[in-house]
């Protein structure tokens, strides 16, 4: 069964203030991640994990146990820290709003 992918609010506030190009890579991305989740590289664990675009890292959480890919942040090298503890921070909200996005 794929997967589906979904992306938050602030995700896709995040993404609109970027390039075109970039804009059109992170669309290319979703297909394959329907078809495996575990496209780019592991951020601590194996179900976070971001895709590096031009200057750019895309971080995005996979949840087996909904069959899901949920969008959640976009840094550069200068911020990646910084929103690689964000996203750790808010693990829990981020699948609680997952399930209601699925549920309705």
């Amino acid at each position: 069964m794929d997967y589906r992918v979904y992306t938050t609010g602030g995700f896709d506030e995040e993404v609109d203030k970027l390039e075109k190009i970039e804009q059109e890579r992170i669309d290319k991305l979703y297909p394959k991640l329907k078809e495996n989740p575990y496209v780019g590289d592991p951020i601590r664990f194996r179900f976070f994990r971001e895709k590096r675009i031009n200057g750019k890292r895309v971080y995005f959480l996979v949840f087996d146990d909904l069959k899901a890919v949920l969008f959640v942040a976009v840094s550069d090298k200068k911020t990646q820290q910084e929103t690689i503890d964000s996203v750790l921070g808010k693990i829990n909200q981020f699948k609680e709003y997952l399930r209601k996005v699925i549920e309705d």
